[in-house]
Parts: C-alpha cells; structure tokens; sequence
C-alpha cells in the first residue's frame, strides 16, 4: 500500500481527502469513480492508510498524509490492518450474502485498534440491486467510526440513493506529459516508448505502465508500422489477411486502429507544422514525412474519419471483413493524393 505522495495526477482528490482528514469532516461513504488503471484503489488505500495513521492529522507536517513509519501504516502498507476490510466475493457478482457478512454483520463490532473502521468494496460495478439496498441501510444509519468505500469503474451502475448518499470523487485524465515523465523516472522506459505509451494510455496512468512493459504492446506497434509503411503497395486481400489475424480478440483489434489513427493523425501534424517535437512516432519520421508530402489534408482526414467509423462499427459487431474493407478501401483511395 503506497502513500498520497507515490499517485500520480489527481491533485484535486488528493487536496480534498487531505482537508477532510485535517478539518476532521470526514464523510461516512466516498464513491471513487473511474476506469480501471486509473488510480482508485491507490487513493482508496492511501487514505486509508491516512485516517488509520497514527501521527496525521496531529504533526502540521505531515500535512495529514501517513506517516508510513507507525504501527498502523505498517500494517496498512503490508496489507494487514485489521481495521481496514477489503470486501471480496467469489461469484462473478457481489450479492447480498457478501454484504451482510462482511459488511452489515462486522461494522457492529468497533475498531480494534483504530479510530475508523474501513470497508474497500472494489469493482462495486457488480453490486447486484439487493446487496446495494442491503449495504443501503449502512450507509444511511452507520456507526460513528465507519467508513465505506466504493470503487467502480461505472456509476450509472449504483442505485441513486446510494449515489445521494456517498461523496463522489471522479478520476480525470491525468496529461500525458506526466505520465510521459513518471514512466521514464518511475520506470525506467525509454523518451519515444514513454511518449507512445503516455499518449495511447489517454490519460490512465495503470494503462499507460502496462503498455510501457507489455511485449506484446510493442509487437502491436511494430506491426502497425510494418503495414502502414507498406499498404500502398500491398493488396487488399494482404492486408485483411494480416488484420484478421490480430482479430481473434475485440479489443486487440480497437487497440489496434487506434495506433493507426495515431500514425496519421502524426502525419497530418508533421504537414501541417513541419514540427518534429509534437510527433508521437518521431522515430519514424522519415516515412512520416514521406507520407505528409504524398498526402493532401483532406486525403488524411478522410482517412482517420474512416479508421473511426471502423472502430464504431465493430464496437456495433458489424461483420469484421465488411468493416475493415470499407476502411482500408478509404486508406488505399487517398494513398497518393
């Protein structure tokens, strides 16, 4: 369990779950709303590691963050308070039976060595109705060293009585220049890597790291390039053959055009500005160049509007070989304008 000082972006958040902890007007349920990767459970776990600790909010310069050296955040950060309980569940859904047992029945007994006592409910997208309305009558009636909180990565998935309930607190798109720099200091990934992970993670730091270290990641670009270099003089045929094959998986496939859109969208960039520096795949600008030189405005744009009408359509399930035709028919259309 990391600290608030190890979580990169959300200031915001971080500058409210501070203040509450200092001003001691600590809510008795948070919801931490955004998508996976994006941070939720590390400022779900560092603030329960600052409410838990004993030393913040007491010592002005620990500006009611953890300590990270007394009992508790010891055993916060090995994952063994007893007073912090992460709600699991074995089923695909999190059903009422989890949260009677684990919530409703345990909040009565108090703290064992703490002032709070902290419920975590992760994925609490898959609350089914009844476990939300059982876990309801805590959050309306709770005791008075309580804290619940809910993680999900879909809002309109909770009942409103919840939603009116709890505080919400909604991760944004952290920028990419950060992530970019936490990457190569943090991790070690090398300026042009960084830049394209930060870049493709579109603002998810979780994202972003796991596309810096994937193998696989790399592969995919790798083949983008490979095709985009050469689809002019390729057949139709060829070029459905070698998309198909990366197919198998939907979101592969979207991951997929999205390198592509970000190809063209670097070569109607670098035709417009002739500016290296605002290039993602800088590394290739000599066929970057090559391809603004050939290519007119127009031509490109047709071109990144038809990869995201693909996108659209096979999110739609329309047939994949009808989708992707249509887009490469576009691509191959405008390749010497």
């Amino acid at each position: 369990m990391l600290d608030f000082s190890h979580i990169v972006g959300h200031e915001q958040i971080i500058e409210h779950l501070t203040n509450a902890i200092g001003l001691q007007k600590v809510s008795h349920a948070y919801i931490f709303a955004g998508e996976d990767g994006a941070g939720k459970n590390m400022l779900a776990n560092a603030f329960s590691m600052a409410l838990q600790c004993e030393k913040s909010g007491q010592e002005a310069e620990l500006k009611n963050t953890p300590c990270g050296i007394c009992k508790s955040c010891i055993q916060a950060a090995t994952d063994n308070h007893p007073d912090i309980i992460r709600v699991t569940h074995e089923k695909a859904s999190i059903g009422i039976d989890d949260i009677r047992i684990q919530v409703n029945n345990d909040i009565q007994v108090k703290p064992y060595s703490s002032p709070y006592k902290i419920y975590i409910i992760d994925e609490a997208e898959k609350l089914t109705e009844q476990a939300q309305n059982a876990l309801l009558k805590t959050i309306e009636e709770p005791p008075i060293y309580a804290i619940i909180l809910l993680l999900t990565n879909n809002l309109n998935s909770l009942l409103p009585t919840i939603l009116s309930r709890c505080v919400t607190l909604k991760l944004k798109a952290i920028h990419k220049e950060v992530i970019k720099e936490f990457l190569m200091l943090s991790h070690k990934i090398p300026d042009y890597q960084a830049e394209l992970s930060s870049v493709f993670a579109q603002g998810n730091v979780g994202k972003a790291i796991q596309y810096a270290s994937s193998d696989e990641f790399t592969e995919m670009k790798n083949d983008v390039l490979h095709l985009l270099k050469y689809i002019n003089d390729m057949e139709l045929y060829e070029v459905i053959d070698g998309l198909k094959r990366i197919s198998e998986q939907k979101q592969r496939i979207l991951d997929y055009l999205d390198l592509m859109i970000l190809w063209y969208r670097d070569v109607l960039m670098y035709k417009v500005t002739k500016d290296i520096n605002l290039l993602t795949y800088r590394n290739e600008i000599s066929s970057l160049g090559k391809e603004a030189s050939a290519k007119s405005y127009e031509g490109i744009e047709r071109i990144i509007a038809a990869i995201e009408k693909a996108k659209v359509r096979l999110d739609a399930n329309v047939n994949f070989d009808i989708a992707i035709e249509l887009m490469l028919f576009t691509i191959k259309e405008n390749g010497n304008d």
